[in-house]
């Protein structure tokens, strides 16, 4: 969701940068792209590496949270470039899709709701319904049980190295279009493919030559 469909990132980690600067952290961009793709746990752990078992994650996770909740339900998020036109198409063309995200499920309702992004998603996994965070293939893989789909018949989308990863893990192929971090280009030879925007993406399903 975040980065993939929405544009969120980027101003998620402003809002995280001036919350842990009132607690005297300094956080950067090279750690906050270390949690791009983590659920909570994960995160959490992530962050006591780099400022020490002491830091008050919870805190500062719990306010952020509910600061981005607050701006989306008043005033929804970006879209990310293509991805009404890109779902439009996979809805007319009877494909299900769904929305496999490590927030908790309470944000990415609020999130494709305020930005009318809801209606075509007919499945939401978040990180309510696992255990382990990605890299680990849990989230893709509770996705292909819903719908009795094996995973190399099924497509996940990424923006994350994380979650490229983590469909790659699980045997199912994936498509990047990168966000905020360029993913390596060793694991970026591991996609099905890497595309600008979902345009790109749309032509290539849709319109391959």
């Amino acid at each position: 969701m975040d980065g993939l469909l929405l544009d969120s990132e980027a101003a998620f980690m402003e809002t995280l940068k001036e919350l842990n600067a009132s607690y005297g952290y300094t956080l950067t961009r090279d750690i906050y792209e270390e949690t791009l793709g983590l659920a909570y746990d994960a995160t959490c752990r992530v962050m006591k590496q780099h400022f020490g078992e002491d830091y008050p994650y919870d805190s500062i996770a719990k306010e952020g949270r509910r600061l981005q909740n607050q701006k989306a339900a008043e005033n929804g998020l970006p879209v990310k470039p293509g991805i009404p036109e890109l779902l439009t198409q996979l809805q007319e063309a009877g494909i299900p899709a769904c929305v496999a995200s490590s927030s908790p499920r309470r944000t990415v309702e609020i999130y494709l709701s305020s930005s009318q992004l809801l209606p075509y998603f007919s499945y939401i996994a978040s990180g309510d319904d696992i255990t382990r965070s990605k890299p680990d293939p849990e989230i893709f893989l509770l996705c292909c049980q819903r719908y009795g789909i094996a995973p190399e018949n099924a497509l996940v989308l990424e923006d994350s190295e994380n979650g490229i990863r983590a469909a790659l893990t699980g045997n199912i192929p994936v498509v990047c279009i990168p966000d905020m971090k360029q993913p390596a280009e060793a694991l970026l030879q591991q996609t099905a493919a890497t595309v600008p925007d979902a345009f790109a993406l749309s032509e290539l399903l849709f319109h391959p030559m």
